[in-house]
Parts: C-alpha cells; sequence; structure tokens
C-alpha cells in the first residue's frame, strides 16, 4: 500500500514570503512522487510492467549514484 503523504508549508518557516513557500511545496511534492503517483494511477498498467519499470529507474538511479561516487573520488585525487 502507498504511503501517506501530507506534504504542508508554513508561513513562519518561509518568513511570510508566498514565492518561497511556493518553491517548497513544489519541491516537497516532487519529492514525495506526488504528481507521479497521481499520473500512473490515471490508466491501469499491468504488474509486470509496473515491476519493469520500477526495476530501471533502480538501475538508473544505481548508474547515477555510481557516477557521481567517481566523480568525487577524481576530485578527491586531483586535490591531493
Amino acid at each position: 500500500m502507498a504511503k501517506l503523504a501530507n506534504v504542508g508549508v508554513t508561513s513562519r518557516e518561509c518568513k511570510n514570503n508566498t514565492e518561497r513557500m511556493i518553491r517548497k511545496f513544489i519541491k516537497k511534492v516532487k519529492k514525495e512522487r506526488i504528481i507521479e503517483e497521481v499520473r500512473n494511477r490515471k490508466r491501469y498498467k499491468k504488474p509486470s510492467v509496473a515491476k519493469k519499470e520500477k526495476r530501471i529507474r533502480a538501475q538508473r538511479l544505481r548508474l547515477k549514484e555510481e557516477r557521481k561516487q567517481q566523480r568525487m573520488q577524481q576530485k578527491r585525487n586531483r586535490n591531493n
């Protein structure tokens, strides 16, 4: 079952700046993947297709993290 995401932004944490509140709210919604979930639920997707997409997404994320680690390592090696 999907997790329940209760996303909210208070005016106090953004010092009454409405533009900052909107940006912060959008960032939280993206982090919780709420929009993506709504798009996915619009149409039925076979479980096998959903599993395949999830596996591909995880693989891309893993590769991205590996590249990031390699860049950090190269940067450290250059500084030493």
